[in-house]
């Protein structure tokens, strides 16, 4: 019995077809670099002077890839959002004021919609910029800077479908975006402040106030007990170490998993030596009011597993250790 499967037809050309698409898109997007040119530089100007918002016009497709660059603009530090043209005409207008630039996108420069409102824009006064296929269209002629992003062809094998012709728009966009972002002096800081739930936002904006262990829940222990009885608090407060601090809670030193390893290594008795004699001094430890990821790099170049929090006079507040880190998305 013959069990060998007939290769499906459709295979090869879906295959085919799919390299094609990338391949087209690619070079529609790589034509771009000759088009970053003093229009491009224009439309920077414009919206890095912007006192209001960068508002983001875009009918259809142009008004989908219009809504994302509009997002990566206001979370990359250009305040920025998107207005629908057929609702701007029937009263969203108003969200533009004096203060606003304007940028539209539209493939052909002739969209109805952006046709309809451009006189009411153009009488606010407010900066137009447009990106469009056509630098010969309406929206072309009546902008302040003008950016091409026309292309050879679609990707769709019926030259109808916008494909490369959005994938271009949305390119170039980013590329404005990503220039102002340079010139705005945005750091790590500033997205994470815009995306706090996110991964980056915990890792740069979590302090060690909101991961750290406090109260009870700190392994501690006067210098003169027993090391047996030191490890019961280890082993209790589940962190793999415990603070020995003076009557005044100041940190004399840190005993760790590793201490304790390194004491059975010389034979140390755990119940006729007294903590103080193996402890660590002058341990690693850090202050409230760092962020975790610092206290996280710290443990990494030191290679250890744990730290102790003081307080300018050394006293004990709370303690951390990797896996406080890791279940905080610091990690």
């Amino acid at each position: 019995m013959n069990t060998q499967q007939t290769p499906n037809p459709h295979h090869a050309r879906f295959r085919e077809l799919g390299s094609a698409v990338i391949e087209i898109e690619a070079k529609a997007v790589s034509g771009l670099a000759q088009r970053i040119d003093a229009n491009f530089v224009k439309a920077c100007e414009l919206m890095l002077a912007c006192e209001g918002r960068i508002v983001v016009l875009g009918m259809g497709k142009s008004g989908h890839i219009g809504g994302k660059v509009a997002a990566t603009l206001a979370s990359t530090g250009s305040p920025a959002f998107f207005v629908h043209p057929g609702e701007a005409s029937h009263g969203d207008l108003g969200m533009i004021t004096e203060k606003d630039v304007v940028m539209a996108f539209s493939n052909s420069g002739e969209t109805d919609e952006l046709l309809v409102i451009l006189p009411l824009i153009k009488r606010l006064g407010v900066p137009l910029i447009t990106l469009t296929g056509n630098p010969d269209s309406t929206l072309a002629r009546k902008a302040d800077a003008h950016i091409d992003v026309s292309v050879a062809q679609e990707a769709c094998p019926l030259d109808l479908a916008p494909t490369a012709s959005t994938t271009a728009a949305l390119a170039m966009g980013d590329a404005l975006a990503i220039a102002l972002l340079e010139a705005r002096g945005f750091t790590h800081e500033d997205f994470a402040r815009s995306h706090p739930g996110g991964r980056l936002g915990r890792r740069l904006l979590l302090l060690i106030d909101d991961v750290m262990r406090t109260g009870e829940a700190v392994p501690r222990v006067s210098p003169d007990i027993m090391l047996s009885e030191a490890l019961l608090e280890v082993t209790r407060k589940g962190l793999g170490m415990t603070a020995i601090v003076d009557g005044e809670e100041r940190l004399l030193g840190i005993f760790t998993d590793g201490d304790l390893r390194r004491a059975m290594d010389h034979g140390v008795d755990v119940h006729t030596t007294a903590v103080k004699d193996v402890m660590t001094r002058n341990g690693k430890t850090v202050s409230q009011g760092m962020l975790a990821a610092e206290a996280l790099q710290i443990m990494e170049s030191a290679k250890i597993n744990g730290l102790m929090v003081v307080d300018d006079d050394d006293k004990l507040i709370g303690a951390l250790n990797m896996h406080d880190l890791l279940r905080a998305g610091v990690v």
